[in-house]
């Protein structure tokens, strides 16, 4: 089946010339050039994968992440011309799976589209459960007290390192490397986001979290 990609860019310019990209890849691409039609599409269409500018007329790239990740575990990568930590952090924080900075090379975007998509393939059937929360692998799913849970593909793997060596530290090298992030953007509060929007999803309490915990300097662990 042909991989469908969804791209919500106000740049004409810009939408149309990654657009060609991926139809050199094979994918199939979906246009939006702004945040309320990108957000209808993504929740109407089946596509494997969200390319999502922040800056965007109608609703920002921010607010639609966050809409699409409350109802969707769609891999999403952000468009972004700024690039300060706080504002990657943000989109992380959103629930974007990685981001790319403009002016990019559309070779690292598909790049980062081939890599976010390997995630999701070859998950052997194995169902992780930790106190409250359960983790089918072959599913890609999240139950938290018996409620689904959306998680985006690198939340996903994240959490799957900490609940297979539950009680052990892992550092947020272990992390990156679990998560197969890499490349020159990453930082060492990536993995802090990806955790902080976790506990927000899976603890009763996120500001006292029971299940995932920090060893501060060390990294962190997952408790049952």
């Amino acid at each position: 089946m042909t991989r469908r990609v969804l791209i919500v860019e106000d740049e004409s310019r810009i939408a149309h010339w990654v657009s060609t990209y991926f139809g050199r890849e094979g994918y199939e691409a979906l246009l939006a050039e702004d945040g309320l039609t990108g957000l209808a599409l993504a929740l109407e269409e089946r596509v494997d994968l969200i390319v999502l500018d922040v800056m965007l007329p109608g609703k920002n790239g921010v607010d639609v992440c966050r809409a699409i990740r409350r109802e969707s575990d769609i891999p999403i990568i952000m468009l972004t011309a700024k690039d300060k930590e706080s504002d990657k952090i943000l989109g992380l924080d959103a629930g974007a799976d990685d981001y790319v900075v403009k002016p990019f090379s559309p070779n690292e975007l598909l790049a980062r589209a081939r890599a976010l998509l390997r995630r999701t393939e070859g998950l052997t059937q194995e169902i992780l459960i930790g106190g409250e929360v359960e983790l089918d692998i072959s599913a890609r799913r999240c139950t938290v007290r018996g409620e689904s849970v959306a998680l985006t593909s690198t939340q996903f793997l994240i959490l799957a390192a900490l609940m297979r060596q539950h009680d052990q530290v892992l550092t947020r090298q272990q992390l990156l490397d679990a998560a197969r992030i890499d490349g020159a953007e990453v930082f060492d509060r990536t993995i802090d986001s990806h955790i902080r929007r976790l506990r927000l999803l899976i603890e009763r309490d996120p500001a006292h979290p029971h299940h995932i915990t920090t060893l501060y300097g060390a990294g962190y662990t997952f408790r049952s």
